[in-house]
């Protein structure tokens, strides 16, 4: 996937190097060096080198969770897309694997899914051992040059062995544009009761919904999404989900995930969801107003995890840590872009309205070293912890519950990091103005962009007293889960100098600690 914006700024010296159908390689291995340089992610996935943007094909097999994503190892921009590659056993700690997609003469590769054919409808696995199926876009970027409309198709690969190579379908592609020049990003899924494969494809202003018996010949079921919803830009990463309302089982419904760019709450990318009914062939809409998965700027192309095991039963995905007003130039240096946390989603009904919320997964604890435990205290003003945290004192965990005094109760409040050189990065909720917000505005390096200082905020009317906020701090990034996850915020900085110290803050009146606790979290590339 990218947007077209971007896309004028490939080929390289006017050509590709195509690949073969069969993708082998060395195993990608690092430098002592890497996985300690300025801002990078500590917790978080990013690549060892290169550029990296959308997750894709996230798939779990035989006790592996299967990453690729959007790659282009020649370069820390975008450049002709690959699927890069990496597995986990615990979500947490990440394996690097060879690029498993090259391009090839039909085009780029760009984002899509994987599943597990367990039936063997497509004939590429053998009896007892099925095989993992990658479903991406093709992007003919020399059709695209000559002015070309039908420049994006659906291609098909396979592989027997755990996904260590990979085999493209030898009558790519399965799916020919119609004419329109956006048509990808295909999200795969087998439909129990269809008993059939249904692709779930970003068009433009809509998706598209497609079913096929064996994954190569597919057939057009019908259309969501035009004039519904936002719409502020190229609709993008779809995924379609069914979950349970409120934990109960025998409550399910279904959540249509669109990502658009532009258009987000805060400007540039994010990601959108509906809510309703599918039958197998049409997605019928409950939703009654806008919805958005995260109201940070830096969540992006989000998508869920295929083949979780039904004794597992969690709904887990993955976004890409960034926003396209800016990926191409933030301030990293042999590698660019990180994924957020894998997250459990759930489906909770509210005040006659459905809520995607998300909660880091359960795994994260693998990474908890040092527990502080904070006392239950009032903040007037500020409340220092780096001399209770172990230095340094990113990254962090931290689990917050406040309550807010009847009487000279904070109109303001939050955490703090700050650094020696005055550089600070709030994290808070205004209750004057009903919003949480993240603000980065004097967080330190912002002048690759015009459009990354700032206050960015998710509105929230505060039912009650008490605030939750849940908050995993890397060196570069922050996620907030505020409100048991119904509200979600992902935020990236660059401070000149790292921070290193953490306060929490009140303004204008009190506000009660009721209790805390901050763990110091382990590498995970250690």
């Amino acid at each position: 996937m990218k947007t077209l914006s971007f896309f004028l700024l490939v080929l390289v010296s006017g050509s590709l190097l195509f690949s073969s159908c069969k993708s082998t390689g060395t195993k990608t291995t690092e430098s002592p060096a890497q996985y300690a340089e300025q801002y990078r992610p500590q917790v978080h996935f990013s690549p060892p080198t290169g550029w990296m943007n959308d997750p894709n094909g996230m798939v779990f097999f035989e006790g592996e969770y299967h990453l690729f994503y959007q790659y282009y190892p020649d370069s820390t921009v975008w450049g002709p897309m690959h699927w890069g590659h990496a597995i986990s056993t615990d979500l947490m700690h990440w394996e690097n694997l060879p690029i498993a997609l090259y391009p090839d003469s039909l085009g780029l590769i760009f984002s899509g899914s994987a599943v597990v054919d367990a039936n063997n409808t497509s004939g590429f696995g053998k009896e007892g051992k099925p095989a993992m199926v990658a479903i991406f876009t093709l992007h003919d970027m020399v059709g695209q040059k000559a002015g070309k409309k039908d420049i994006e198709s659906q291609g098909i690969a396979y592989s027997t062995d755990k996904g260590r190579t990979w085999t493209k379908y030898e009558n790519n592609p399965v799916l020919k544009s119609p004419g329109t020049p956006d048509f990808r990003d295909p999200k795969v899924s087998w439909n129990v009761e269809t008993k059939k494969w249904i692709m779930t494809l970003a068009v433009g202003d809509h998706v598209s919904f497609y079913s096929s018996p064996n994954l190569k010949e597919w057939t057009l079921e019908s259309e969501f999404g035009k004039g519904i919803g936002a719409h502020g830009g190229v609709w993008e990463c779809p995924d379609l989900l069914q979950l349970p309302v409120n934990g109960k089982a025998d409550q399910k419904k279904w959540v249509l995930i669109v990502n658009i760019n532009p258009g987000g709450p805060n400007g540039g990318s994010a990601t959108q969801y509906f809510v309703g009914e599918f039958d197998g062939h049409k997605f019928t809409n409950k939703s009654t107003e806008i919805q958005w998965a995260d109201q940070g700027k830096d969540n992006y192309a989000t998508v869920t995890f295929s083949n979780i095991p039904e004794t597992d039963g969690r709904c887990i995905s993955i976004g890409w840590m960034s926003n396209w007003q800016y990926a191409n130039v933030v301030p990293t240096g042999v590698w660019r872009s990180a994924m957020t946390l894998p997250r459990e989603l759930k489906l909770v009904s509210e005040n006659n309205k459905y809520i995607l919320t998300s909660e880091p997964v359960k795994e994260l604890q693998v990474l908890r070293d040092r527990k502080t435990d904070l006392k239950s205290e009032v903040i007037k003003d500020k409340l220092e912890l780096d001399r209770q945290l172990s230095n340094p004192v990113l990254p962090v965990e931290m689990d917050l519950k406040f309550s807010l005094p009847a009487t000279e109760a904070s109109s303001d409040f939050g955490i703090e990091l700050y650094n020696s050189k005055g550089e600070n990065l709030l994290i808070g909720y205004d209750k004057t103005k009903g919003e949480f917000y993240v603000n980065r505005t004097n967080a330190g390096n912002s002048n690759f962009s015009k459009d990354f200082s700032g206050i960015h905020i998710s509105p929230f009317i505060l039912n009650g007293s008490t605030v939750d906020m849940h908050l995993v701090i890397d060196d570069a990034s922050v996620e907030l889960f505020a409100m048991n996850g119904k509200i979600v915020m992902t935020e990236i900085f660059f401070p000149t100098e790292g921070f290193s110290g953490i306060r929490l803050f009140s303004k204008n009146g009190n506000v009660q600690l009721d209790s805390g606790v901050v763990y110091k979290l382990n590498s995970i590339w250690k």
